[in-house]
């Protein structure tokens, strides 16, 4: 094989052969001919090792990864203490910056390729992924939503029903086989569009000013819509599960100090980590029913209440609207980022041309869906007596 074609592992074969004949040989011209040989092939085992260690430095950047230098300062390149430390610099900065405001992407693959080899995807520095990381966790509802991203459509199974394990008494006779019956949940990824309108002064901000002004608004909005958008599909589950849709049982209830433990009780014995979401108007009437019990027990039964205006209030639901939900959202529901929990953003100069405004425009690639029976509890509004 010629050295060209050569692997790192058939380098390394190679030198090993050689190493094992010029310590056992006693033919000079032979060892000398080792010798040379080795030379070159360790050249070449020096040009693969780097050429591995810069794609490994190019995924590291792609995964958000910190990893230590690997590569030795070379002719006119720049050697980094780290992955995060580079993606960090105010040069990166501003080239990521100006690739967002124009979509060319020329410096920001110029930089990386020139410190790490091929580049592969564009990573996003280190305070554009805490800006998105921080706008996730502050949001009460997908905070604690189950996370996972592939590029496709994903399906999760669900159980309807099945029998209880059976205890078995030895010498006895064989059990019978658990009769299942399950469901498919499948999370078809949307898009989830939010635009702001912004100065020129405010486009004309360098670095990281200008990508924390528009990333923090952006996400916030889009996270919020995804968060409002599961909650409108548990309100909507069926009593009685399908093949592709899991259930929810529903109680029918007012804003009483009994409320929430009944929902409690409905809930399935794997909904271990329960919270309750419901309107800040439908909180402060069951307040006012602990205050009317004068504080002699907790409505809210020790749970953690989490917000949402996409329930109504309890005053301005009409009967048979979900008003309040309690469940478990990270065994009861899941989400898919095909794409990554970062928004792209699009610049607009165009639109708003006239009024001296750019469009700031952010899509993210989503699916959040319901995917196990029973994890949900839903209140609805009785008759009115």
């Amino acid at each position: 094989m010629e050295l060209k074609d050569m692997t790192l592992k058939d380098v390394e074969a190679r030198i090993s052969e050689l190493d094992s004949m010029v310590e056992t040989s006693e033919d000079v011209e032979a060892i000398n001919k080792a010798t040379e040989e080795r030379k070159a092939l360790n050249e070449r085992k020096a040009e693969l090792k780097d050429l591995e260690d810069r794609k490994a430095m190019a995924q590291a950047i792609q995964n958000n990864d910190v990893v230590p230098n690997v590569i030795e300062e070379r002719k006119g390149e720049i050697t980094m203490k780290n992955i995060k430390e580079y993606r960090d610099s105010a040069e990166y900065i501003n080239a990521f910056a100006e690739y967002v405001k124009t979509k060319d992407d020329t410096e920001v693959r110029a930089l990386l390729t020139t410190n790490v080899g091929d580049a592969g995807q564009i990573a996003v520095p280190s305070l554009v992924y805490d800006e998105i990381k921080t706008a996730w966790d502050k949001n009460e509802i997908m905070s604690l939503v189950g996370k996972v991203s592939v590029n496709a459509n994903y399906q999760v199974e669900f159980e309807i029903s099945g029998d209880d394990a059976i205890i078995h008494n030895e010498g006895s006779g064989a059990v019978s086989e658990e009769t299942l019956t399950h469901g498919i949940a499948t999370l078809i990824p949307e898009d989830i569009i939010k635009w702001i309108s912004i100065s020129r002064e405010a486009k004309a901000m360098r670095g990281e000013d200008f990508l924390r002004y528009v990333y923090r608004e952006l996400a916030h909005k889009i996270i919020k819509k995804a968060s409002d958008n599961l909650i409108g599909k548990i309100a909507t589950l069926p009593s009685i599960a399908t093949s592709t849709t899991p259930s929810a049982p529903v109680v029918k209830m007012g804003t009483t100090v009994s409320t929430v433990v009944t929902a409690i009780g409905n809930l399935s014995d794997d909904a271990a980590n329960p919270v309750i979401v419901m309107n800040k108007l439908s909180y402060a009437a069951l307040k006012s029913a602990a205050y009317a019990a004068g504080y002699s027990v907790d409505p809210f039964e020790g749970l953690e209440v989490k917000f949402s205006n996409k329930l109504k209030s309890y005053a301005s639901a009409s009967e048979n609207d979900v008003w309040m939900i309690v469940g478990d959202f990270g065994y009861g529901a899941l989400a898919n980022f095909p794409e990554g929990e970062t928004p792209d953003i699009t610049i607009d100069e165009v639109t708003k041309k006239k009024q001296g405004m750019i469009e700031v425009i952010g899509d993210l690639y989503v699916a959040a869906e319901p995917v196990a029976c029973k994890a949900f509890t839903l209140v609805t509004k009785p008759a009115a007596i």
